[in-house]
């Protein structure tokens, strides 16, 4: 009898014990709602990485802007407010005006800019002395409107910029300013454009800075504006080129300083365009005869290059 109870007693532990170890290893159940949940979920991926679309890095950086300084504007009578409180030649159109931003050189100089389009192709346009900001504005907006990033600014004594004074004027520092500008927004190539003076400092700027340059287009620019020298940093330019000229353009001197340029450019892919029309500079497609052909020619070069 007492050998029976102790057996069954034995049993009775070993039932619970075991009872016990499988109540510890068993899972808790899953509710209906997380099974179903958990069924959805892609196997062996990275559900988190891959469900959600990706915001480009232009528009997730949220850059500041430029704030607005006082100064001086070159043209008074020219210079209005944008919404923001910049400095903007009235000749750019109400809807752009909120694109202004204002520049500062390294030489503390401020300069009136537009800021057109995104993206990490940069273009800049240089207008020629004497002209204003809007020279390049049609070609800017169009190039924005395709997707590159425009910046152009307007030189030091000119428009809505500051009015220094100068006798001799460093506006390839000018040129510096743009560029720098251009990486800051997320540029990581550069189209060089520009007419006159423009295109030479904008030769002469692009060569010393640290964005690859994609390509040049020069506008009647002379080989050496005053003590700036293109010729060094032409040289130096590999990417592919277009230089445009008019033969009547002041006496045919611009003639033989565009062509010097050309010469000189270390680009094997460049071309030298003649423009009968007479004119300088951007007026050659603003008014020649032609101009609408070569306005078109000019954005796509650009298109071409980058592409």
């Amino acid at each position: 009898m007492n050998v029976f109870f102790k057996g069954t007693k034995m049993v009775f532990v070993l039932l619970i014990l075991l009872v016990t170890i499988t109540g510890c290893t068993t899972k808790n159940p899953i509710s209906p709602n997380e099974n179903q949940s958990l069924s959805n979920q892609p196997q062996n991926t990275k559900p988190i990485e891959n469900a959600v679309n990706e915001t480009p890095v232009s528009e997730v950086k949220n850059i500041p802007s430029n704030p607005p300084v006082e100064y001086d504007p070159a043209w008074p009578d020219q210079a209005v407010r944008s919404s923001s409180g910049h400095l903007v030649n009235s000749c750019v159109p109400e809807e752009l005006r909120d694109k202004a931003t204002t520049l500062t050189t390294s030489d503390g100089v401020h300069l009136s800019a537009l800021v057109l389009g995104s993206g990490d192709k940069g273009v800049l346009l240089a207008h020629e002395q004497g002209y204003n900001i809007c020279s390049f504005l049609d070609m800017g907006t169009e190039l924005a409107d395709s997707g590159y990033l425009v910046v152009i600014p307007e030189y030091r004594n000119h428009g809505a910029s500051q009015n220094t004074q100068e006798d001799v004027q460093p506006i390839d520092r000018d040129a510096d300013t743009a560029l720098s500008e251009l990486k800051r927004l997320g540029a990581k190539r550069v189209f060089l454009a520009g007419a006159s003076c423009g295109g030479s400092t904008a030769i002469i700027a692009g060569v010393r800075q640290e964005l690859p340059i994609e390509g040049l287009i020069i506008l009647s620019s002379p080989a050496q504006c005053g003590p700036h020298d293109a010729i060094p940093s032409v040289e130096k330019i590999k990417a592919p080129s277009m230089f445009v000229f008019s033969p009547g353009d002041y006496g045919g001197s611009i003639e033989k300083e565009v062509r010097k340029l050309y010469q000189a450019s270390g680009a094997t892919d460049k071309e030298l365009i003649v423009d009968e029309s007479g004119y300088h500079g951007t007026d050659m497609y603003h008014k020649g005869e032609h101009g609408d052909a070569l306005k078109s020619k000019l954005i796509d070069f650009v298109k071409r290059v980058f592409n």
